[in-house]
């Protein structure tokens, strides 16, 4: 008699003969197969409802950007109400939403500073991007009562010790020092937050590509400020910003060479309108002098004359020449002097002005 045990066990599966271990392996797959197929079949319909509740609330929310009484899109919403008002004909055309604003009010800027529990936005002009917390030094509690003096000093020592960790590493601390000196750079030229920005961006790639190695930070720091406002177009000549830097002006345009080509920035030419009203005004001159000065930045640079020209000393040589036709006039010395050019490139470049006007 064969052993039962020994003997290699069937099953039937579809009227034919497998063994028990292949039977089983199919079964699994079957099972497999049909799970797969039910769950894509639940992720097809799943799909299918977001897309269905994605083109209803489109069609809802160009519906109520449009008033279904004279089809006006000029729409104004009344936080106070919670109401949707069309400007035209005055419908309600929605009537209480939902407020997503604070539920404080403030009526000046200094309250809303006061009543906001929200940081600020994190920043590229901080080494940190502004992410850490600061500890007040006014040594006083939550009530604004001045704290003993072994409060005092175990304040002190968290401090320094604040201090301490935000800047771990050697690379942290160059990069404190450095965006540091972008702030008060550009605070010194007086340029919109959007130059800081972009100073910092520039600084941080030339820190991550090790281009600081062999240079001062602050020569690069500068060339960086100078390089963001080449990008945004904001006319700072080199030599104002070599004034307010501690490095000489020669290292400042030499970095900025280098770290433009290393990191591939795109710079504009330098418009020499862009010199003429800040110039102007300093001249206490009047919008008569400046618009001269302008149509004649215009005239010659059509014929060529701009080409391999400074930008500064080309809109100086302008206003000096709107000046005298305008019968405004303003030395060679004094405008010289406000541009930081020569008194030789006012009456080189004013020669040229003058010969292609044919005046």
């Amino acid at each position: 008699m064969e052993n039962p045990d020994s003997a290699r066990a069937v099953n039937t599966a579809g009227g034919r003969q497998f063994p028990d271990g292949i039977f089983h392996w199919l079964s699994r797959g079957k099972l497999y197969h049909c799970c797969a197929s039910l769950v894509e079949n639940m992720e097809r319909s799943s799909r299918q409802r977001e897309r269905v509740a994605t083109d209803e609330d489109t069609t809802e929310q160009d519906e109520r950007e449009q008033c279904p009484e004279c089809g006006s899109t000029s729409l104004i919403a009344s936080a106070d109400g919670g109401e949707l008002v069309c400007d035209d004909c005055g419908l309600v055309v929605e009537e209480g939403t939902i407020d997503r604003g604070p539920e404080w009010r403030a009526f000046n800027h200094g309250e809303r500073q006061e009543k906001s529990r929200v940081g600020a936005p994190t920043t590229k002009t901080m080494h940190d991007k502004g992410l850490t917390t600061t500890i007040d030094w006014k040594d006083k509690d939550a009530y604004g009562r001045s704290i003993s003096s072994k409060k005092r000093s175990q304040m002190h020592r968290l401090r320094r010790w604040q201090e301490r960790i935000r800047t771990k590493d050697a690379g942290e601390r160059n990069l404190q020092f450095a965006l540091s000196e972008v702030d008060r750079m550009a605070s010194a030229l007086g340029v919109p937050r959007s130059v800081r920005e972009v100073a910092s961006v520039i600084y941080r790639r030339a820190l991550d590509d090790d281009l600081i190695r062999g240079r001062s930070i602050e020569g690069v720091a500068t060339a960086a400020l100078y390089a963001a406002c080449r990008q945004e177009d904001i006319p700072r000549s080199l030599e104002e910003v070599s004034d307010v830097s501690r490095v000489e002006q020669k290292e400042i345009g030499r970095t900025y060479r280098y770290i433009a080509q290393e990191l591939g920035l795109k710079m504009k030419p330098v418009d020499p309108k862009k010199y003429v009203p800040r110039f102007c005004s300093s001249l206490e001159l009047t919008e008569e002098v400046q618009s001269k000065a302008n149509e004649i930045i215009d005239v010659t640079a059509e014929k060529g004359l701009l080409s391999g020209k400074s930008p500064t000393g080309y809109a100086a040589a302008a206003i000096y020449a709107a000046s005298l036709l305008c019968n405004e006039k303003k030395t060679q010395r004094e405008v010289a002097d406000v541009a930081q050019v020569t008194e030789v490139t006012i009456r080189n470049r004013y020669q040229e002005q003058i010969e292609a006007m044919g005046l």
